[in-house]
């Protein structure tokens, strides 16, 4: 079975050949594009199987980029950058990335990101295909979630993060936890990532998202997923 292929979206050449260098070792296949609209058309053409997008691209930005692929696919995007504000992370969850790192950055973590962002998006075939809890039906291989038959408009980690709450009903799960399972890896104990998350989860699930029945606050430890009878 052949490598995942990546493509690499970065203005700067230097960066780009750094990522080559150490995805080659790991035997990935590399696709690259230096413009907004490249990436685009390669993202079209060449059907990538995760996608390392830089924020700060000269002709559109990895923002819009994000927005224009999401709008046609749910790849595995890990947005980078120079900025770290909590703003440019948060307002890039919402469109839709899966991870986002920040320069300068370690290869050996982008190579851990990566490596782990993969193994979850790639459907296990002994996994059960569908799971029905209370009002909600999930749907493993086509990464669907419906609630009373009404399709939920859910990002990557949103969905990953009901599908773990909807086959574990009741169980407490502590931020860092969630961070571990869900991001794959120790993400630098910013567990800001996962309220950040939840916050946009509960908007699309509950009837009321500041008295949430579904998504409960556990406080001091993290959150469980309540379905009453």
């Amino acid at each position: 079975m052949s490598e995942a292929k990546i493509l690499i979206v970065d203005d700067e050449k230097n960066i780009v050949e750094l990522i080559k260098f150490h995805l080659k070792k790991e035997s990935y296949r590399i696709v690259e594009a230096y413009k907004g609209k490249d990436a685009i058309e390669l993202f079209r053409k060449e059907k990538p199987d995760l996608i390392i997008l830089d924020l700060m691209l000269p002709d559109m930005g990895g923002f819009e980029v994000c927005k224009a692929i999401r709008k046609e696919s749910k790849v595995p995007i890990i947005m980078l950058t120079a900025k770290g504000e909590e703003v440019d992370k948060i307002l890039g969850f919402e469109l839709g990335a899966d991870d986002y790192l920040t320069k300068p950055f370690s290869p050996r973590e982008l190579l851990a990101r990566i490596k782990a962002i993969l193994k979850r998006s790639r459907i296990n075939p002994n996994e059960i295909n569908e799971v029905s809890i209370g009002p909600f039906k999930i749907n493993v291989s086509t990464r669907e979630i419906y609630k009373e038959d009404k399709l939920l408009e859910l990002k990557p980690k949103e969905f990953d993060l009901l599908k773990l709450f909807l086959t574990n009903p009741g169980r407490v799960f502590s931020r860092q936890y969630l961070l571990e399972q869900i991001w794959g890896y120790d993400y630098l104990g910013d567990t800001r990532t996962v309220d950040v998350h939840i916050r946009r989860l509960r908007q699309k699930i509950e009837d009321n998202p500041d008295n949430p029945i579904y998504i409960r606050t556990v406080h001091g430890v993290g959150y469980k997923f309540i379905i009453e009878e």
